[in-house]
């Protein structure tokens, strides 16, 4: 008798800090993994009062942790399967959701911000000592927030395995690169499992 194939756990993405839930990397993304149940959700601060700035991080992960409680309670399934993760600011505050605690399989971490625009010194990469998971990074290698070098540099503190794909010549905003994009996310969820 053929061994019953494991089913993928349930994939949440999270849009960057302009963004919202139907950017087209994010589209393009829960397309091309169907049949894995993947939900696709927006911050409070985009979808509710409407304002432009990002609410504070415990706020984004409380967010976060409220769309995962539906995400499960819709699919049944255990919180160790999630995959969570998404562009930018979204995919930072899943990795600082994860640090904390929040069960996961795995992190996609789409144009990760390691630092704002032109200030290296203020690092957003103080959690990554507790990132003990699969984690697949895809960013540009003209990314404004953060340069290969620093990338190298940063993402070696993270104890679980990383994945590292890089967009030749792409800025923090990869445009027209979603098929790349879509291959890394496919391919690193396969070898996941």
């Amino acid at each position: 008798m053929a061994a019953k194939k494991k089913l993928p756990g349930p994939l949440l993405l999270t849009p960057g800090s302009g963004g919202d839930c139907n950017h087209p990397t994010l589209v393009a993304i829960e397309e091309a993994v169907a049949p894995r149940v993947t939900r696709r959700m927006d911050f409070d601060y985009r979808k509710e009062a409407r304002r432009r700035p990002p609410d504070r991080a415990p706020k984004l992960i409380a967010n976060i942790e409220r769309e995962l409680e539906v995400l499960l309670a819709q699919t049944g399934a255990a919180p160790s399967s999630l995959v969570l993760g998404g562009r930018s600011m979204g995919g930072r505050m899943c990795s600082m959701a994860v640090a904390q605690g929040l069960p996961a399989a795995g992190l996609i971490l789409l144009s990760y911000p390691l630092r704002p625009k032109n200030k290296p010194e203020n690092l957003r990469t103080e959690h990554f000592p507790e990132l003990d998971l699969p984690c697949l990074f895809v960013t540009g290698t003209r990314d404004e927030f953060g340069s290969p070098d620093e990338y190298d540099e940063h993402l070696a503190t993270i104890p679980g395995p990383v994945t590292k794909v890089w967009l030749e010549g792409a800025r923090h905003d990869p445009q027209k690169r979603d098929e790349e994009i879509v291959e890394a996310v496919v391919g690193w969820l396969a070898d996941l499992g």
